[in-house]
């Protein structure tokens, strides 16, 4: 009957609105009684019969999972949930929609394998599915779609190859395929698709030749091959064979040979890629093109005639915004037809090439100009004054080449420029005060060239955002300018092998950035500033072959970076006394003394330092080959691998003001964790996790959590940013991690709020806590079972899962985690262990007091108390359970029928079926029960006393899985 037609679909979008988590637009809470299901917000009906045909819910910032109940709209048409932060695998009953048409999903976070049986939704016609987190392989079946016009599954993670039977779906006309794992050849039945008009298969490992039928879809207007393995040559009659051709990705390649000079006759080109590939021989006449916007032959093999003739014919492309000629064998002499190319080139890349004279005058007549590369070339004579027309220039780089005479005034009119280098030529006079006018600078090398003169103030000390300055290896002379401690963000300063002299300005103790300082081979006077030790994130400060004019030796600190000598040099300078022993300075005089009174003295302080410096490099040395032993055994060369960016302390103790306890957001057993702000990305607030070194075995869970972070990668698993080995001001040791910060805190918090803390609204509801229930499970079943080597986290315990914005869960803290042989793994009792107990009280399960070796399942008994006290509240050392009763006993007792009498009494069933269907479910609960009696089963099973009584944690997974089903079933 109609009535219960209504009645079905009415309880499916209840369903589906079930599983949203977070709804910030409110698009949910008109959905209930008040109305018919039809005037919902993101559902359209059917006028006959009133049924649901759509459901249209995209970039509506949602949070959750797709409800298998959307398959109880039989008459469904639509899905466009597109742009949203779904998750979870697309339901299988998906393929039940016989009727679909059009499936949007793209733009979320769904993860496993396509459904099997998408074929069977034999109408569609339009399949969406970019930018998730899909695995496995694209099913041959789905080219029995045979009315699909669009299909794309790209920026996913699928493998395998291209099922050749795509190529019978004749309809097919938008086929994207990018940034997966695909292997393999192109299928040459792809060359069926006699309608297709879009293809985009780049980023994947394709390999071997473009199948020959593909160049013949003549109604192609869009072909993307890029970034693969491709091979051959590009077929000289492509233009004949692709006439609609508009845009063609050809770039990052194999392909070889010449460019087909009939590429001038497709007239329409938009973009022409060719870059990164084997293409030889001459660039030819591509005049004809006047729609060209972007041509990139850059690193090829290409090579040019004496006058470069090709650059003349493209100024008749009037649209051209990027030219990429970069990394050729391209010879002779920039055209002054150059300056006629269009003002709206963008990006002008000749760099590393052999061109050779003058660089035309004319090239100040692009304007649009934004990036400029000539670097590595062999240009002569000098820079154009007409440079000073690029007003919207940002990035120029001249470096590696023979341009000679000054540096023009006019260069201080490109007042946009982030970056300058002209460094390795042979220019000469002064640098102009005009590049104080440079209010956006960040890089600026001005060295190996022949410039005099002093440093003009200008040109150092008025831009803040300047982060790295050279100057070296030129004739300058003068001071060097003490404007230049307003360069707050400055992290490398090299004037060495200048003239310069006075006193070293002490304002450089400003830049607490400064990584490295060189002033070697200059001839500075007066000391060295003692304010230099502040200099916390230095790592190479030179003065070595540096002359310090005077009468009396420059005194060396012996803290700070002088206390480093792999980050200090002084050799070959006579002027230099004091500092650390290795260093092996002379003492330096005090001024009461006299010269005949000394000598003796003088004798006995030598022997006696002689003797000192052998005995500590003694002792130097034994403690390096103790230390390198220890890092060999540990298996760890640094803290965390190079791809993660280098952080101070000076830049940590900034992002956190001064580590206030304003920003104290944890304490543990090892140390302290603040919320902070990285001045380079105040969006993304951090946490950091400081080590109290004086904790015996703190250091060995800094490494130990190293070792795990930046080996071990999944979405529940905690995201480190980048860790700091270093010293404070003092001089003291200082570890810490950078790890993403979780606005949400920890679980333990929400549990068991303190009165400063979460209030009673803010608690956690029952879809809440199995959702986190699962995704902590999901840590582990990678942990245990997806990384390779087993991996035991060894301390799980409600503090040590973290929660994002969006209420997903992420375990932490691995400082006691530990690597296992595969067959370690499920060695239960055989071994015994010499390291103490792992863990916490309460969570330690009982094989560990006895002094057995850890193992996966010590990890499941954890995770079987955290979900028993995630849903009665009840942590396991609550004073309670005295004497012989625990709170697994507690929960067992009550099982299976007393389960929601013992559950977190801050749960109201009946409110909480409400708030997830919309109305009443009527259950209370004696119907939650139901499911809670379930969830808390699988905690009493998962911490038996005995391993191998525990439940495996992928079994965890499918039956948590199966109660979140349940769930929602019985509220239906």
């Amino acid at each position: 009957t109609s009535r219960s037609i209504n009645e079905t679909e009415t309880q499916a979008l209840l369903a589906i609105k079930a599983r949203i988590l977070i709804d910030p637009y409110e698009v949910f809470v008109s959905w209930n009684g008040s109305r018919h299901f039809c005037d919902w917000p993101g559902v359209t009906c059917g006028k006959r019969h009133r049924r649901v045909t759509a459901l249209r819910l995209p970039s509506l910032n949602l949070v959750g999972d797709l409800s298998p109940y959307i398959a109880n709209l039989t008459f469904l048409k639509v899905i466009n949930v597109g742009n949203n932060s779904f998750r979870g695998p697309i339901p299988r009953e998906v393929t039940n929609l016989h009727r679909l048409e059009e499936l949007v999903l793209a733009n979320n976070s769904f993860h496993g394998e396509l459904p099997r049986h998408l074929a069977r939704c034999s109408n569609l016609k339009f399949v969406n599915l970019n930018q998730n987190a899909l695995v496995g392989e694209i099913h041959a079946e789905l080219g029995s779609l045979s009315k699909l016009r669009m299909l794309q599954l790209a920026m996913n993670n699928f493998t395998g190859t291209i099922p050749p039977s795509i190529g019978n779906i004749s309809s097919l006309q938008y086929l994207s395929l990018m940034q997966n794992q695909l292997e393999g050849h192109i299928p040459i039945e792809l060359g069926h698709l006699s309608n297709l008009r879009f293809l985009q298969l780049a980023s994947n490992k394709f390999s071997g030749t473009v199948p020959k039928e593909l160049y013949n879809i003549s109604s192609i207007f869009f072909f993307g091959l890029a970034d693969n393995q491709l091979q051959g040559q590009v077929p000289p009659y492509i233009s004949l064979s692709l006439p609609n051709l508009r845009f063609i990705y050809l770039g990052k390649n194999k392909f070889s040979g010449p460019i087909p000079t009939s590429i001038a006759n497709a007239t329409g080109l938009i973009q022409l890629d060719m870059g990164s590939n084997e293409l030889s021989g001459p660039i030819p006449n591509l005049g004809s093109l006047q729609n060209l916007q972007a041509l990139n032959f850059g690193d090829n093999f290409l090579d040019s005639s004496s006058d470069l003739s090709f650059l003349s014919s493209l100024t008749n492309c009037t649209n051209l915004s990027l030219l990429w000629l970069y990394k050729n064998n391209l010879t002779g002499v920039l055209p002054d037809s150059i300056g006629n190319l269009s003002t709206n080139l963008n990006q002008f890349r000749i760099e590393t090439n052999f061109i050779s004279g003058t660089i035309a005058k004319g090239i100040g007549n692009l304007v649009g100009l934004e990036y400029l590369g000539l670097f590595e070339n062999m240009f002569t004579s000098t820079i154009p004054d007409s440079i000073g027309k690029f007003s919207k220039l940002k990035y120029l780089y001249a470096y590696t080449n023979r341009i000679t005479g000054e540096i023009p005034l006019s260069l201080g009119n490109m007042t946009q420029l982030i970056v300058l280098s002209i460094e390795d030529n042979l220019l000469q006079g002064n640098i102009p005060v005009t590049m104080g006018n440079f209010n956006h600078l960040e890089q600026l090398d001005l060295s190996q060239n022949r410039l005099n003169g002093t440093i003009p103030k200008e040109a150092i000390g008025l831009c803040s955002s300047i982060i790295g300055v050279s100057f070296a290896s030129n004739g300058l002379t003068g001071t060097l300018p003490s404007e230049v401690g307003n360069c707050k963000n400055l992290i490398l300063l090299d004037v060495s092998n200048n003239n310069l002299y006075g006193e070293i300005p002490s304002s450089l103790e400003n830049c607490l950035m400064l990584e490295l300082l060189s002033l070697q081979g200059n001839s500075f006077n007066g000391t060295i500033p003692s304010s230099f030790k502040r200099l916390r994130s230095i790592q190479v400060l030179d003065l070595s072959i540096m002359i310090f004019q005077g009468e009396y030796r420059s005194e060396v600190p012996m803290n700070g970076v002088f206390g480093n000598i792999s980050a200090f040099s002084a050799i070959g300078n006579n002027k230099l006394c004091g500092g650390i022993k290795p260093l092996r300075l002379p003492v330096c005089p005090r001024e009461t003394e006299t010269k005949g009174k000394n000598f003796p003295h003088k004798v006995i302080i030598a022997i006696a330092v002689i003797l000192f410096v052998v005995w500590f490099s003694i002792c130097l040395f034994v403690i390096k080959q103790r230390a390198n032993s220890s890092r060999k055994k540990e298996g760890i060369a640094s803290p965390l691998d190079k791809k993660h960016p280098k952080l101070s302390y000076a830049e940590l103790l900034h992002a956190t003001d001064g580590f206030s306890s304003a920003n104290l957001i944890g304490k543990g057993r090892y140390g302290s964790v603040y919320k902070g702000t990285l001045t380079s990305d105040s969006q993304n607030p951090i946490a950091v996790k400081v080590l109290d070194l004086q904790q015996r075995g703190a250091e060995r869970t800094f490494k130990s959590e190293c070792q795990v972070l930046k080996n071990l990668k999944h979405r529940n698993l905690v995201k480190v940013i980048t860790s700091c080995s270093s010293i404070d001001f003092q001089g003291n040791d200082f570890k810490a991690l950078v790890l993403e910060f979780m606005p949400n805190g920890s679980l333990e918090t929400w549990l068991h709020p303190s009165s400063t803390e979460l209030n009673h609204s803010t608690r956690l509801n029952l879809t809440q806590r199995l959702n986190i229930a699962i995704d902590v499970a999901l840590a582990l079943d990678y942990l245990h079972s997806q990384f390779g080597k087993p991996v035991v986290h060894c301390d799980l315990k409600p503090s040590n899962v973290l929660l994002d914005g969006d209420l997903t869960a992420y375990v932490s803290d691995f400082g006691l985690t530990k690597f296992l042989t595969m067959t370690a793994e499920y060695s239960i009792g055989e071994q015994s262990s010499s390291i103490g107990i792992r863990g916490t009280m309460g969570y330690i399960p009982p094989e560990y007091g006895l002094g057995k070796e850890v193992s996966t399942f010590g990890d499941v008994y954890s995770y079987g108390v955290v979900l028993m006290e995630l849903f009665t509240g009840k942590r396991p050392t609550d004073s309670m359970f005295t004497g012989e009763l625990s709170l697994r006993d507690y929960v067992k007792a009550a099982l299976p029928d007393r389960a929601a009498e013992i559950a977190d009494p801050w749960f109201n069933f009946e409110n909480e079926a409400f708030d997830q269907n919309g109305q009443s479910s009527g259950g209370g609960t004696g119907n939650a029960g139901k499911w809670l009696g379930s969830v808390l089963g699988i905690g009493v099973a998962c911490s038996a006393d005995s391993p191998i009584e525990r439940m495996k944690i992928g079994d965890v997974l499918r039956e948590l899985d199966n109660v979140r089903n349940r769930l929602i079933g019985d509220h239906r």
